[in-house]
């Protein structure tokens, strides 16, 4: 709000307009009846009454279109914001929450938090304004019944406000059960097909259901506490206005108080319950608002990445140096222990080096450290012979292309998803870099052509992984990095694949992640990895030759090492061989 406080101020001073108005018209009222049988003409409080009735309205108008845009630009200011941190944080903060609770966070928060941060504070202050001048004002009318009015009031209001922090805690409650809600939806869409496979529909539907119904319970706690404080609220001003009235009707037959001085001190005891009903419900929305803002806050635990800070990689230095691990120690959030140990290994500038190793030894990891998911413990990492630490990590992620292994496809074109690192891309660039992957019929063949929405469009697996290969190949990489990203492709397709990585290798260096024989085969190089620290290196052959941990990761892909033939020869596709696999 302190960006807009300027904005909030007008908003502010406009309600104390309409409140204004809303505070004379029983004091003109009182004129007017005072004026009956009088020789004075009763037209000026009528005119003025009427210019009341018009002046307020243009008030609250106004003040309602200023409110209004007013949260509409904090709701766009903190979605921004809450959008900027998840897009430009760190991978292991961002990850920690679930993407059910980030998309609770950006919409149903910030909505909460609009009405909270401009409307209701407005309002309640221009309410206790209201009730304050209303009291005021009465106590000038008469003093008996003033005091009367100010106890009901004192009553209720502090038994209204004894019900907030319970009101605040059932939204907070209800909040977080929808922002679970919405990560087991959006697991549930993830794994769609296992779901239906498995018959767990009713399970999963169970799951949602539950949360569903914690996010009903609590908020209908807070919808009985508010109704509570709001059916007090509205008794307890109701009975004060019963009993002066019934005071000031006693007043008025001992002759201790004229009859339009009683009607006008009613009006104003009536214009009690607004002000009353208004502090009530804004001060439950308050408690709405700060339930969402302390979810929002929960994300201050992200840290940006600095992306620029630093030097730009030495476009002179392409081909010097690759890159170089040296002693590198490197845990993730949340473990007890290392991904990787005292890593030292070097990359050439050009080629091709294949990782190898079970399940957890690190493999991801190293990856994730030449892009900068995650930084070294201790150790560094040089590029070039620079270390990475002293280069801005946008120019470090410049130099590289990735294919995930589960290669998402972004909501978009199929042009969309080919140019996302460079929107500059001509088509001819993009339908080579399709036609490599043997994608371009497909492509063409769809209605859209490369203008095709995916969502629209069901590619199989070993069509994402062609899309994210094409992708990364019209970025003409000087690395490009593959987890396993051919795991998918049929015999043929992937070895049209392994064709064009060798023909990029001749430029550039490759490094994949490899679980089948045929992507580690044609390396010039293997990193063997086992609990986070590389066991072996050298070439196929030399490491067969060795025995030990590779030999046994060969055998357990099930492809005797006579049939590891030259890259040439078509792979075969009977069971058992490395294209089956």
């Amino acid at each position: 709000m302190r960006p807009r406080r300027r904005r909030l101020v007008i908003g502010f001073g406009l309600g104390l307009g309409a409140t204004a108005a809303g505070l004379a018209t029983p004091l003109v009222t009182k004129w007017l009846l005072d004026s009956l049988g009088q020789p004075q003409s009763a037209s000026a409080p009528v005119v003025l009454l009427v210019a009341l009735v018009v002046v307020s309205a243009g008030f609250g108008y106004s003040q309602q279109v200023v409110l209004g845009t007013l949260a509409e630009d904090i709701v766009f200011d903190v979605r921004g914001l809450l959008a900027g941190r998840f897009i430009r944080g760190r991978v292991a903060d961002v990850r920690a929450l679930s993407a059910g609770e980030v998309v609770t966070r950006v919409t149903s928060d910030t909505v909460l938090l609009r009405q909270a941060a401009s409307t209701s504070l407005v309002n309640l202050v221009n309410a206790v304004i209201s009730l304050a001048g209303s009291i005021v004002l009465m106590s000038v009318l008469d003093i008996p019944l003033v005091v009367v009015a100010a106890v009901a009031v004192a009553l209720v209001g502090g038994f209204a406000a004894s019900l907030m922090p319970r009101i605040g805690r059932a939204q907070q409650d209800a909040q977080d059960a929808v922002g679970r809600l919405g990560s087991l939806l959006e697991s549930s869409n993830r794994a769609l097909l296992t779901m239906k496979v498995a018959r767990a529909e009713d399970t999963e539907l169970r799951r949602v259901t539950t949360e569903a119904h914690a996010a009903r319970r609590h908020s209908l706690r807070a919808v009985r506490t508010e109704a509570v404080a709001w059916s007090a609220a509205g008794a307890g001003i109701q009975l004060a206005i019963i009993g002066v009235l019934a005071i000031g009707a006693w007043r008025v037959g001992l002759g201790l108080l004229e009859v339009s001085t009683l009607v006008a001190f009613l009006l104003y005891a009536f214009q009690l319950v607004e002000p009353v009903n208004e502090i009530t419900m804004n001060l439950a929305d308050l408690q709405a608002g700060t339930a969402a803002a302390a979810r929002i806050r929960e994300t201050d635990t992200i840290v940006l990445e600095e992306t620029e800070h630093g030097a730009p990689v030495a476009a002179a230095a392409a081909d010097a140096g690759g890159i170089r691990f040296e002693h590198v120690t490197a845990t993730h959030r949340g473990a007890r222990e290392p991904a990787v140990r005292d890593l030292s290994v070097s990359f050439p500038a050009r080629g091709t080096v294949a990782i190898v190793g079970p399940s957890g030894a690190g493999k991801t990891t190293l990856l994730a450290l030449l892009l900068g998911f995650v930084q070294p413990d201790h150790g560094r990492i040089l590029f070039n012979g620079v270390d990475t630490a002293d280069l801005a990590l946008s120019s470090v992620r410049e130099q590289f292309a990735y294919v995930e292994q589960d290669t998402p496809l972004l909501s978009g074109s199929v042009r969309f998803n080919l140019t996302y690192g460079d929107p500059a891309l001509d088509d001819a660039e993009l339908w080579r870099a399709l036609n490599a992957v043997r994608l371009r019929e497909t492509i063409e063949q769809l209605d859209g052509g490369l203008d095709q929405i995916v969502s629209a469009t069901q590619f199989s697996g070993g069509q994402r992984q062609r899309i994210a290969l094409a992708r990364a190949l019209v970025t003409r990489p000087r690395v490009l990095l593959l987890d396993e990203a051919t795991a998918q492709l049929d015999a043929i397709t992937e070895a049209a694949v392994r064709d064009t990585v060798a023909t990029v290798a001749t430029d550039a260096l490759v490094v994949t992640i490899a679980h089948r024989l045929t992507s580690i085969v044609d390396a010039n190089q293997s990193i063997v990895m086992q609990a986070g620290s590389i066991v072996a290196t050298g070439t196929h052959e030399k490491l067969l030759e060795g025995g030990g941990l590779y030999a046994r990761l060969v055998d357990s892909f099930r492809m005797p090492p006579s049939l590891v033939g030259p890259r040439e020869s078509a792979p075969s596709t009977t069971p058992g061989s490395a294209g089956s696999l």
